[in-house]
């Protein structure tokens, strides 16, 4: 057993090394979980665009199938839309009786690029188009880097 004296000089605490070591343990952690983690949160963003165009593209066809025309139906899908995708801003153009398309694209202001765009049309056509660095998905709409849908 070790006497009082010994045991009042004995060191408490950490040591600066140690501490150093785990303020570096942490920072190459956090170097690696920052970049997946805003590229998570920036696919979760693109599928709500993504479901907006297509509850767009469904409710456009509802109201072909009402009216036998396109022309007006903008006027519906646009708010619906906006309300699901809030960092896309959402336009519906009829650009005739039997032709419209709904597009998404980035919103700056709500956290993403405007070189998001995002599109579907009557005939269910998709294209996808993203900032450098984002492939775009072959005839559908690419949620991730590398193009896939």
């Amino acid at each position: 057993m070790l006497s009082p004296a010994a045991t009042r000089n004995s060191p408490k605490g950490f040591t600066l090394i140690e501490v150093m070591v785990v303020v570096a343990i942490i920072a190459i952690l956090a170097a690696i979980a920052v970049p997946a983690y805003s590229d998570y949160v920036k696919r979760s963003k693109i599928i709500q665009a993504t479901t907006a165009l297509s509850d767009g593209r469904t409710r456009m066809e509802q109201y072909f199938l009402d009216n036998r025309t396109y022309v007006g139906g903008c006027a519906i899908v646009k708010p619906i839309a906006q309300g699901v995708a809030k960092a896309f801003t959402i336009d519906c153009t009829n650009e005739a009786l039997t032709t419209y398309t709904v597009t998404a694209t980035g919103d700056p202001a709500n956290g993403m690029e405007k070189a998001f765009v995002y599109t579907v049309n009557q005939a269910n056509a998709k294209t996808s188009a993203g900032p450098s660095g984002w492939a775009a998905g072959a005839g559908c709409w690419a949620t991730r880097k590398d193009g896939s849908c």
